[in-house]
């Protein structure tokens, strides 16, 4: 009988001991999370801000674009089918540029998503590929990590070129397209014509006052590599990471400033 205790009591101190070590370790696995979530978010909001930044100069606005949003509605002419954030530049509070998520949806491989940044007078500021399955070598052409035909709508609007000639060359249009791929600048051409349209028909509403509905689970992450290798058009890379650090450094404090008021 009293062997049977014993054993019973060493089991029970087994369980205890592999419960106890259980908790910790699932304590330690919490306590890890908690203190990298942050980090994450960081890192995904510079991630965000280099790109949006190589859209639209740092220099050209001294607002926090990530702070300064609104939150645009599914969109057949954006060719979105979810609520999507639109972050706005401005200069002492004068608009600057807005960029927003288009997606072209008749690629030749699929959907070709697009970050289009564009001035307050309807110009493009810039434009670039955010996510794609084009062909490797043929399609995948208008990443700036490949070729720099992405650039050719810098300054472009709706009224240069006019209507008709918003087209690649092969359809009567000024953009060029590609040997062997035809689709797919095809599909980014009339994808940032839509977007121009867009800016023109929603311009007050993109301008509009803050959307405190933007959280930072709208963040729009960008699938391609952060550095994104734009010698040609971002040369001041450097320079830009390091504002763009320090925004949202200055940011996080003040938002720990006014918690610790509170």
């Amino acid at each position: 009988m009293g062997i049977i205790l014993s054993h019973k009591k060493q089991i029970l101190k087994t369980v205890a001991v592999l419960t106890l070590f259980a908790t910790l370790g699932a304590a330690l696995v919490g306590l890890t999370f908690e203190q990298t979530i942050e980090k994450i978010k960081y890192n995904e909001k510079l991630t965000l801000l280099k790109k949006l930044n190589n859209i639209i100069p740092a220099e050209s606005h001294n607002n926090d674009l990530l702070l300064d949003t609104v939150i645009i509605k599914p969109s057949h002419m954006l060719g979105t089918t979810q609520e999507t954030p639109a972050y706005r530049a401005r200069n002492n509070n004068k608009n600057v540029a807005v960029v927003f998520t288009s997606i072209a949806g008749n690629g030749y491989s699929g959907p070709i998503h697009l970050l289009v940044g564009v001035y307050a007078n309807g110009s493009v500021a810039g434009v670039r590929v955010t996510k794609h399955k084009e062909t490797p070598g043929l399609g995948d052409v208008v990443s700036i990590t490949h070729s720099d035909w992405i650039l050719g709508f810098n300054n472009k609007s709706l009224g240069n070129p006019t209507s008709k000639d918003w087209k690649v060359k092969r359809d009567g249009g000024i953009f060029d397209q590609f040997t062997g791929a035809t689709i797919t600048p095809r599909a980014v051409v009339t994808a940032v014509h839509d977007a121009l349209l867009y800016f023109e028909n929603n311009k007050e509403m993109l301008f509009s006052a803050n959307d405190d509905k933007t959280r930072d689970d709208h963040l729009e992450v960008i699938a391609e590599p952060a550095a994104e290798s734009d010698a040609k058009a971002d040369t001041a890379n450097t320079a830009t990471d390091k504002t763009a650090e320090k925004k949202i450094t200055a940011n996080n404090h003040d938002r720990r400033h006014t918690q610790t008021k509170q």
